[in-house]
């Protein structure tokens, strides 16, 4: 029995709804029980569709299938009925009970209620992006494995603890009360930033690029938006970020697969539509009061969408570096502030600032310091891409660094 083609695309965008919706319903205690149902449905579906074909609207069918499924699971739980529903009396025909409600509006609200639901300071942040992709975008623990470079019981048993404490502390499925607001939803934008850059810049051996991961980000800070207690300055400043770069998704990466440099982007591949929704939402994230690192970040990544070379440009890509390090320090911050000091000053300039830094075991930072050297000296440079070599695990960055490696020799015999 084939399973209908449709199939894995509905449980990609239909699977984490019925979720969040029955676990909002149930209450997170029976979180494992609406995943349950869930699983249930579309296993129901890939037999009966697979013998009857598919019917004339599939979304619909799950959807009355969940709502039945969850019927008969309040019907036949006593432990359920007890904690939930101690009103109910099954014996008698007209007790009444609210079937879930699965309907574009609630589905909306379940899933942004189970974001902060999800995202909450009583588990690991990095349990809070596990549990995002898992419960709000439907990935499996294989997936999630890839995407984080672990083994699949690592991220099992990671997800199991998180979804335990959430029942043990029985945390309400509800938007924190406006007091709280603030905190708590920083803590949803780090999880949708974190879920973002792993796609972006995904660690997994195999892909230089998740656009899936990133799609599901961006999916869940428009719900943000479309909630006026949590549609702030700072979640719009996210998603233009996001747009921003987004927008040059097609040409990050050739048709072998091969990270393609900033410098030799084909600007035409770039997706104008994107950017001119970045600068929508950027303009939107002016009402507030402070600027988050999200208006910074954001600002570098409108002017990368600029190719031209302008002294203007690298200049502000500069100062918002300097800004972005003052407000929150990271080290790869730091090094990609050198590449637009080497931009704006000269590589003269940005190479002493780069091997303070001291990153030895990261890939980018040699890479980098081979950049900076090639104009130079082309032998430093070599040393540094044969750094580079060593730490490179995708077989797409090897390929790059080969092709790097010639183009320094070519230089190197020119002079």
């Amino acid at each position: 029995m084939e399973q209908p083609a449709i199939l894995p695309d509905l449980f990609r965008t239909e699977y984490s709804k019925i979720v969040a919706v029955l676990c909002k319903y149930f209450g997170m205690p029976f979180l494992e029980q609406a995943e349950d149902i869930a699983s249930e449905t579309f296993l129901l579906a890939s037999n009966t569709w697979g013998l009857k074909g598919l019917p004339n609207n599939p979304t619909a069918w799950l959807y009355t299938v969940a709502k039945n499924k969850a019927l008969d699971f309040i019907k036949h739980n006593q432990v359920f009925k007890q904690k939930v529903y101690p009103e109910i009396i099954i014996s008698s025909p007209s007790t009444y009970v609210p079937e879930p409600d699965l309907s574009p509006s609630n589905i909306m609200d379940s899933q942004l209620k189970m974001m902060f639901a999800i995202c909450n300071p009583i588990i690991p942040v990095e349990s809070q992006v596990g549990l995002a992709l898992n419960i709000l975008c439907g990935f499996g623990a294989d997936e999630i494995a890839e995407a984080f470079l672990t083994n699949r019981d690592v991220i099992y048993k990671r997800l199991q603890r998180a979804k335990q404490k959430l029942r043990e502390e029985n945390i309400t499925i509800d938007i924190p009360p406006q007091n709280e607001i603030a905190v708590r939803l920083d803590a949803v934008l780090t999880t949708i930033y974190l879920l973002f850059n792993e796609g972006y810049f995904s660690s997994s051996q195999n892909n230089a690029l998740r656009k899936d991961l990133c799609i599901e980000a961006m999916r869940l800070n428009v719900l943000l938006l479309e909630n006026e207690t949590t549609n702030t300055a700072e979640s719009n400043a996210l998603l233009a970020l996001m747009c921003f770069h987004a927008s040059r998704f097609e040409a990050r990466i050739n048709n072998s697969g091969e990270m393609v440099l900033y410098e030799e982007q084909n600007e035409q591949l770039w997706n104008k539509e994107l950017i001119q929704k970045g600068e929508y939402y950027l303009n939107n994230s002016a009402g507030g009061n402070q600027i988050s690192t999200y208006h910074i970040e954001a600002g570098i990544a409108y002017w990368h969408t600029h190719k031209q070379d302008t002294p203007e440009k690298w200049e502000n890509i500069l100062q918002l570096y300097n800004k972005l390090l003052q407000v929150n320090y990271s080290p790869i911050a730091a090094l990609n502030r050198t590449y637009a000091l080497a931009k704006a000053k000269g590589s003269e300039v940005a190479i002493p600032e780069a091997k303070k830094l001291n990153l030895h075991q990261n890939l980018q930072y040699h890479i980098l310091l081979s950049y900076l050297y090639a104009t130079v000296d082309v032998e430093i440079a070599l040393e540094y891409l044969q750094n580079a070599e060593n730490l490179a695990k995708r077989e797409s960055d090897k390929i790059h660094l080969s092709k790097l490696r010639l183009k320094y020799l070519n230089l190197n015999a020119e002079k």
